[in-house]
């Protein structure tokens, strides 16, 4: 092995190889991701100022989406910078900002499965129990549950990474890459609690959603009163819950992926294929803006509002966006 193959050629066989993409394929994911990172946070960033400036945007699915589009902003100004810096060259920062870059990373994931889960709950009670709605979704109740949602998180990656946050560096096999440790145990603590459990929620809400969603609209067609118009849900309702049902879809085809390739490990996976499905991750945060884009006119016109600069405007808050 020549020096120039190592990150540390003082180290010799103490050292990691340098990452071994040529120059061409090197480019190439330097301007995608790039470009995608820009491209997703910029989006995010529109929502958060969206939803945040608007009062008639301020409803509880409103927030929910406010907090994924803060999780998506995350992703698009440190995940996938940090990813790019990782797939070119070697880490030279540290065992400690390794750790906490793998911290922010962890959170990010954790708490973008809870908003999912926290999404289809409340598509669950939108459709299948219109009537109570407003009494058991409120605003205040919603902010207690993100804000419990982003501190289980933190806490359950505090947990997670417990070795690697007291012993930054300790298990690594070489130096010159960022990598965390994991026991078997946590692994399969992981895999079961931001995994199995959540996505095993999310599918079968939505699937009653689906099967309520379905039979309202039917009942719409043929004009049936059978089931009294107070408790039918609302076709704006109805509207969200599709919209929100295809956010959920997108999330799912991603982080399937994602998690089958971490829990097989990445030597028995193609590493091609390995690194098609992390950049589906990311990519997965800046199309959640895109599809609020085409199916919410309201963020539509927010956006032309916020690049007019027209929110600058004396009471521009109060404009009715919807």
């Amino acid at each position: 092995m020549e020096n120039q193959e190592l990150c540390f050629p003082e180290l010799l066989n103490a050292s990691c190889k340098k990452p071994t993409l040529h120059w061409t394929d090197a480019v190439l994911v330097n301007m995608l991701l790039s470009f995608i990172s820009l491209i997703t946070t910029v989006l995010n960033l529109l929502v958060i100022i969206s939803v945040s400036h608007f009062r008639k945007l301020h409803t509880p699915t409103n927030i929910l989406l406010l907090s994924l589009a803060v999780s998506d902003f995350l992703v698009g100004l440190v995940s996938m910078p940090g990813e790019i810096y990782l797939r070119t060259k070697c880490w030279y920062l540290g065992d400690i900002l390794c750790v906490l870059y793998n911290y922010v990373c962890f959170i990010i994931v954790g708490s973008s499965v809870g908003i999912m889960v926290l999404i289809s709950a409340d598509r669950y009670v939108a459709i299948c129990d219109p009537l109570h709605y407003s009494t058991r979704v409120t605003e205040r109740r919603t902010k207690l549950c993100v804000c419990l949602c982003w501190l289980y998180a933190v806490l359950f990656t505090t947990v997670i990474l417990k070795n690697n946050l007291t012993h930054p560096g300790l298990m690594k096999f070489c130096h010159g890459n960022c990598f965390v440790y994991h026991s078997f145990i946590t692994l399969m603590v992981d895999l079961v609690l931001t995994f199995l459990v959540p996505i095993t929620v999310i599918v079968v809400l939505y699937m009653r959603v689906f099967v309520v969603a379905v039979s309202q609209a039917r009942a719409m067609r043929s004009h049936v009163t059978t089931v009294p118009l107070t408790v039918k849900a609302k076709k704006s309702e109805l509207k969200a819950a599709r919209t929100l049902g295809v956010l959920v879809v997108v999330f799912l085809i991603c982080f399937i992926q994602y998690y089958c390739v971490i829990f097989a490990g990445t030597d028995l996976v193609n590493p091609s294929y390995a690194s098609f499905v992390y950049y589906m991750v990311y990519l997965n945060s800046c199309l959640n803006p895109l599809i609020y884009a085409l199916f919410y006119p309201w963020f539509r016109k927010a956006v032309k509002l916020i690049v007019t600069l027209q929110i600058l405007q004396p009471g521009s808050c109060d404009n009715n966006i919807l």
